[in-house]
């Protein structure tokens, strides 16, 4: 089984459901909308939350994507920085109890959080973000030998915050021989780093996945027109138009790719688990419009379920599903 290794934001979802609003209102959090807290406000709002009851779940980008490999059952790994504390040991624990191998960093600041409160009768959500440690990656962290042995490697497009840090993991990535995938992240990152996210796909990147937004403000252009654009800049491009489903295309190849069906409740992760999806299938040497069915069971899996993590009942529907479709192509499987 091929092998892959991830970069992203460490960042642990932490979600509450909240008696009433005096903890929005204790911290200035107007109900529905997304703040970003600094270390202080996040860590007392954190030991607020203890006392509550909360949910834990690692998160950011990249590290859903591999723990998804991961339960395929390819060796995965995962580079991030965390906070020496608790939050820290949290998501590296829980990162490898879901068998991913964890390469992780250590700064100064407390571990990156994403807290998600839900309150009132209509189950609002209120957010507070805190990077924290998260932002604290940079290129000089590091290391030649962390990329070596690895077939892929997945990039979070939100580290485009330190272009630096980017540009040195993929020129390590592709001289270690890995097939390098990017995840656009969203059409304001995209925008706001055009020029450098053009010549990273252009020299380095092999398989792009957007949505249609972030292709649009990468090309200019709809999704239609957009993957053209995309596939000759890399060897595959994905654009992935929500419930409409998605488009792949590789040189003159192209296909669209039906939704799988699905009753979304949350369509949060649903790119990352598409991306975890079409690369298992691209590890087996499917062919491309394969890894697309394959990437949209999976979305389809994850926004029936509240947050990022499909639970075991949909896991094993998903690998059956997948199992039916890899042997109507003559291929072999392992899930």
């Amino acid at each position: 089984m091929k092998s892959i290794l991830g970069i992203g934001n460490a960042l642990t979802d932490i979600l509450a459901v909240l008696p009433d609003d005096s903890l929005l209102e204790k911290y200035h959090l107007p109900k529905g909308s997304m703040q970003h807290v600094d270390m202080e406000t996040g860590d007392r709002i954190w030991t607020s939350l203890k006392e509550i009851g909360v949910k834990y779940v690692p998160g950011g980008s990249a590290a859903n994507t591999i723990t998804c490999t991961s339960i395929f059952g390819m060796p995965s790994a995962y580079i991030g920085k965390i906070g020496n504390d608790e939050l820290g040991s949290l998501f590296k624990s829980t990162m490898e109890q879901s068998g991913v191998t964890t390469l992780m960093l250590y700064g100064t600041k407390s571990s990156g959080r994403c807290m998600a409160f839900i309150s009132g009768v209509n189950a609002e959500r209120t957010f507070a973000n805190y990077m924290g440690a998260a932002l604290e990656m940079e290129a000089t962290d590091l290391k030649q030998e962390y990329f070596e042995g690895y077939d892929y490697f997945h990039i979070e497009g939100y580290l485009v915050q330190d272009q630096e840090l980017i540009r040195t993991a993929a020129e390590m990535a592709h001289r270690a021989g890995s097939i390098i995938s990017i995840d656009l992240a969203s059409y304001n990152v995209v925008e706001s780093n055009d020029a450098f996210l053009h010549n990273l796909v252009d020299k380095y990147v092999n398989i792009v996945f957007a949505n249609e937004s972030e292709a649009r403000a990468f090309t200019g252009k709809e999704p239609a027109e957009a993957i053209r654009e995309l596939s000759q800049l890399c060897d595959i491009a994905v654009v992935k138009v929500g419930k409409d489903g998605s488009m792949v295309r590789s040189g003159d190849e192209e296909y669209f790719v039906e939704p799988w069906p699905a009753k979304a409740i949350d369509a949060t992760g649903a790119g990352d688990t598409y991306a975890a999806g079409f690369l298992y299938g691209h590890s087996l040497g499917l062919p491309l419009k394969t890894c697309g069915e394959i990437g949209s069971i999976l979305a389809a899996k994850v926004v029936e379920v509240v947050g990022t993590k499909i639970d075991v009942p949909r896991w094993r529907e998903a690998k059956a599903e997948i199992r039916e479709i890899i042997a109507a192509n003559g291929g072999e499987t392992h899930v």
